[in-house]
């Protein structure tokens, strides 16, 4: 029995002892009295049993010599792992004696094998397979050595066995050892390549030979766009002639073939002796891997022909300076991209093909080299004998192991071709492709140097903006557009002539930079001439528009001493124009510039306004004209910051709509006003229509409609209780999305109304096709009445207008009975201001309601 219960068995079905036991049986009998016929039975059993236990005896001894001549480790197991039996040389690799192992779990002979690692065993062997494994065997004085274990099951006693086979991989992984020893000390580069011309391995050599900086290459042939690979002749190798494509395609050795390859970025010329061996599996017709074992011979192909045939193929010629004799060695193609006769043959002569700027760059870079090293590589204008001038990219660098630089050597190659579509995309990049005149970028970079010369520093800017281009090309179309941006461009650029350099700037938006030094009121003649030039209708096929210009100046450095600055600033000149008067120019100020601060710290603080919770609203009552009845009330927006004060609407809301933060405060105003409507519905004040501003920001944002819809659900709220207040400009900023946002608005039931009709654009051709239900009249025409007969005509045309198209009025500003008077007379049935109530606070209005 062994150490874990299990009997150890092997050679036939029954124990040698019961054999033994038999046999002594039949001796004995036959010593003994035995009845008729039982004495030659007996002898002839015993015959038999001695016949058979002679040949067990002979089946055992021919198991444990050919058990034993096994020269690998052989192990018999059980089902659980347990060694039944090891041969000779199992006993000889562990280092232990028989008894050491026999009876003792696998484990002791393999330490690493993992918790239940018999389990796949097992599963490969009952599909009727073999299972092989790598592992790490364990002699007995502690010493560990690789095997290969193959393992094969069979039957004894009716049990299942395993036997394995290990073999010794020591003497695989000591020939594998040497064999990358040698790989990596040879100085022949080595890759190996499978059929799509992968990469699969390379030795330093290869490395150091292409200059691989430690990456393998992912694949051969090389980037068409980093290499030039050529034959012995220097003509371009075609990819079928290539050594490692010809050993797959015929199966066979390319012995040592020539080969050139220049790599561009670079500048080195690399050629290289190859020779190609393919490599075949066991049974197989074509090859699987092709092995390239090259040698460098560059140096050896330095003063060939070939070489220079090579090199006049990539344009590349070489150069080397011999110092200790003064002489200058050039190659043929060399010579050929100098064209001078004789060719220069001292440095001296080499230098004095060039111009002064570039001869002291190379003399300076040359002597550099000399006293440091580290190589150069310079871009150079040639003078040609044939009178051309060309570019020429010359790299030089000291030989390696010169301790004297002795020798520099390098390249000389014909860059002109490239150096024209380096210049011609530069070019582009400063161009603005629609007009043909200068971009932004090229505007920004000629005006930073402008003010980095201080014998130009004092520059001006002029910011010109085209007035109603916008509504031209909404209304006519791109193309109609561009002819007139194309048209606006010449017209400036000849008013302008040699005096400045233009620019369009983006959009309808043009820079010119001129000097103001000898001229100072120089800017101002330019800005009324471009003026000027604007008078004449542009012509967009049969009919004239008129297009006149907004012009702000600002001048350094008394404006600005950095572009971004001076621009900034001629463009605040700019709005300024356009908010007096346009057509025409104005000049930038220190009140500008103060006003632009104050706008600065305006926009700042307005951003985090809504979070600081500084906002409030008032409702102001908007009331019936004859009766005095509050019929509802207008939200209006209040700002309190603790830094500036409380600050007028007008103000806080024209820097909202330009940053665009009237999105998000218009969203407040409309949660916080209906909020407010459902709140005096149940306090049983019933339903109040509110009327709220809506900016021309908050159209453009394509979800008015559903922010709209979705507050009257959240309060539930019916869409009267809402009147939405528009300016005018929304009437012209995209007409198809407003009357798509209106028509949804409509839907709901909201009102919708025009605010401070007449003060604006009257985009009177809109009323005819927008759904809405109102107009208020502007303060600013209530004001003049019924003094004042211009406002009094306009108020009668306003109120004709509304009267004709069934549209309701409401008057603002009324602060006088005077007033009420006249708009009762004029028809007008609603108003608010003064002379009823200012802006309320909510519990205010809601006892004004009461």
């Amino acid at each position: 029995m062994n150490r874990s219960g299990e009997r150890i068995r092997f050679g036939d079905g029954d124990h040698p002892d019961t054999h033994l036991d038999a046999l002594a049986a039949l001796e004995n009998a036959l010593h003994q009295p035995l009845p008729a016929g039982l004495q030659p039975v007996l002898e002839a059993a015993h015959t038999a049993l001695q016949d058979a236990m002679q040949q067990r005896e002979a089946a055992q001894q021919r198991y444990r010599m050919l058990f034993n001549a096994v020269p690998d480790p052989v192990s018999i197991l059980s089902a659980t792992g347990t060694v039944l039996d090891v041969n000779a040389a199992g006993i000889l690799a562990y280092g232990r004696r028989r008894e050491e192992i026999i009876g003792q779990p696998i484990e002791l002979l393999n330490p690493d094998l993992p918790e239940g690692h018999l389990q796949p065993v097992w599963e490969t062997l009952n599909h009727g397979q073999s299972y092989v494994i790598e592992v790490t065997n364990m002699r007995g004085d502690g010493s560990r050595f690789p095997v290969e274990v193959h393992s094969a099951v069979f039957q004894n006693d009716g049990q299942p066995c395993i036997v394995a086979v290990a073999r010794d991989l020591s003497r695989r992984w000591q020939a594998e050892s040497r064999y990358r020893l040698l790989m990596d000390s040879i100085d022949k580069g080595v890759m190996l390549f499978d059929p799509h011309y992968r990469v699969i391995s390379t030795n330093p050599a290869a490395h150091r030979i292409f200059g691989l900086d430690g990456h393998t290459p992912a694949r051969i042939p090389f980037d068409s766009d980093d290499w030039i690979i050529v034959d012995e002749h220097g003509q371009p190798l075609r990819p079928a002639h290539w050594p490692v494509t010809r050993a797959f395609a015929e199966g066979r050795i390319i012995p040592s073939t020539i080969v050139g390859l220049y790599h561009r970025s670079r500048g080195r010329m690399i050629w290289i002796s190859i020779t190609t061996v393919p490599v075949f599996s066991c049974g197989r017709g074509a090859p699987d891997h092709v092995f390239s074992l090259f040698s460098d011979i560059t140096e050896l192909k330095r003063d060939h022909v070939l070489f220079d045939r090579a090199q006049a193929l990539a344009h590349i010629g070489g150069w080397e300076w011999d110092r200790s004799q003064q002489r200058l060695y050039l190659t043929g193609e060399a010579q050929r991209i100098l064209d001078r006769t004789p060719p220069p043959a001292t440095l001296e002569q080499l230098l004095q093909c060039m111009g002064s700027d570039d001869r002291q760059r190379l003399q300076q870079a040359i002597d550099t080299e000399i006293g440091y090293g580290g190589g150069f590589e310079l871009d150079l204008q040639v003078h040609r004998g044939d009178g051309h001038n060309v570019w020429v990219r010359m790299i030089g660098e000291t030989e390696p192991g010169d301790l004297a630089s002795s020798r520099i050597a390098g390249t000389l190659q014909d860059i002109t071709e490239s150096r024209y579509a380096e210049e011609t995309l530069k070019t582009r990049a400063r161009t603005d492709p629609l007009t043909g005149i200068m971009n932004r970028d090229a505007a920004l970079s000629d005006l930073e140097a402008r003010l980095g010369n201080p014998s130009h520093a004092r520059a001006a800017v002029l910011y010109i903006d085209l007035d109603r281009f916008k509504s031209i090309n909404d209304a006519l179309g791109h193309n109609a557009g561009d002819e007139l941006l194309v048209e606006a461009t010449r017209r400036i650029a000849a008013a302008i002539g040699t005096g400045g350099l233009l620019a369009r700037f983006g959009g309808d938006e043009f820079v010119v930079i001129c000097d103001a030094r000898e001229v100072p009121d120089y800017p101002e003649t330019l800005a009324q001439a471009i003026v000027d030039a604007f008078v004449p209708p542009f012509r967009l096929g049969k009919d004239d528009f008129a297009i006149s210009a907004s012009i702000g100046i600002a001048r350094a450095p008394t404006d600005g001493e950095r572009p971004q600055q001076l621009i900034q600033n001629a463009d605040v000149a700019m709005y300024e124009c356009k908010r007096r008067s346009r057509n025409g120019w104005q000049a930038f100020t220190a009140e500008m510039a103060s006003a632009q601060r104050d706008r600065l710290q305006i926009e700042h603080r307005l951003r985090r306004a809504l979070e600081r919770e500084e906002f409030r609203l008032v409702y102001q009552p908007q009331v019936d004209l004859r009766s005095g009845r509050v019929v509802g009330g207008e939200a209006l927006i209040r700002w309190h910051n603790r830094q500036l004060g409380e600050l007028r609407p007008d103000i806080f809301i024209n820097h909202a709509e330009s940053t665009g933060d009237i999105v998000r405060i218009g969203d407040w105003v409309l949660h916080k006003a209906c909020r407010q409507v459902r709140h005096w519905m149940d306090q049983g004040l019933g339903l109040v229509r509110v009327a709220i501003n809506v900016s021309y920001r908050q159209f453009g944002d394509d979800n008015l409609a559903r922010q709209v819809r979705e507050v009257l659900e959240e309060f539930r709220l019916p869409g009267a209780a809402l009147e939405l207040e528009f300016t005018e400009r929304v009437l012209i900023e995209d007409a198809p999305a407003t009357l798509r946002t209106f028509a949804e608005l409509r839907e709901m039931g909201v009102m919708l109304s025009i605010d401070d009709f007449g003060e604006g654009y009257s985009a009177l051709n809109y009323l005819r096709h927008l759904p809405i239900q109102g107009l208020k009249l502007s303060q600013l025409l209530i004001e003049g009445v019924p003094g004042n007969r211009p406002d009094v005509a306009v108020c009668e045309a306003v109120c004709g207008i509304a009267r004709s198209l069934g549209l309701g009025l409401v008057a603002e500003g009324i602060e006088s009975e005077t007033q009420r008077q006249f708009l009762l007379e004029l028809g007008v049935p609603i108003g608010q201001g003064f002379l009823f109530a200012p802006g309320l606070t909510p519990d205010e209005f809601a006892r004004c309601l009461a």
